[in-house]
C-alpha cells in the first residue's frame, strides 16, 4: 500500500483533457496549459463593446500567460486566428467598500485583433 502512488486515469478522463490542451512548441519552457487556464473571461465593458465593432475583443487572462498562449487559446476556443494580440497589465487599486478599506486585485488583459471576416460571439 503506497500513500503517494500514482493515480490511474480512465479513458474518459484522458479524452476530455485532450480536447482543450494547448502545447507551447516554441520557447524555453514546454508547458502544457488548458484554455481555461489562459482565458478567464471576456471583459465586458463599454469600451470593449465599442471596440468589438472594429473586430477587437478584450479578454481577462492569466497573469503568467504569454501572447502565444492567448493565440492558441483563442484558436482552440473560438476557431478563429488572431491577427494581432496586445497584452496589458491591470494594476491593483485601493478601494473603500461598506466601511472597510481593501485592495482590488491586479490582473492582465488581452486585446485580440481579428480579420474583418472573422467574428467572436460573446453572450
Amino acid at each position: 500500500m503506497a500513500l503517494f502512488g500514482t493515480k490511474k486515469e480512465t479513458k474518459a478522463d484522458s479524452s476530455a483533457k485532450k480536447v482543450a490542451v494547448l502545447k507551447k512548441e516554441s520557447g524555453a519552457s514546454k508547458a502544457t496549459r488548458t484554455v481555461a487556464h489562459v482565458l478567464k473571461a471576456p471583459r465586458v465593458t463599454e469600451k470593449a463593446t465599442f471596440s468589438a465593432d472594429k473586430n477587437v475583443y478584450v479578454f481577462d487572462i492569466d497573469t503568467n500567460a504569454s501572447k502565444i498562449d492567448v493565440a492558441l487559446a483563442i484558436e482552440a476556443a473560438y476557431n478563429v486566428k488572431p491577427v494581432k494580440i496586445a497584452t496589458v497589465k491591470v494594476p491593483s487599486k485601493k478601494v473603500f467598500y461598506r466601511g472597510k478599506k481593501g485592495v482590488a486585485k491586479a490582473g492582465k488583459k488581452a486585446y485580440v485583433y481579428l480579420d474583418k471576416k472573422d467574428k467572436i460571439e460573446i453572450i
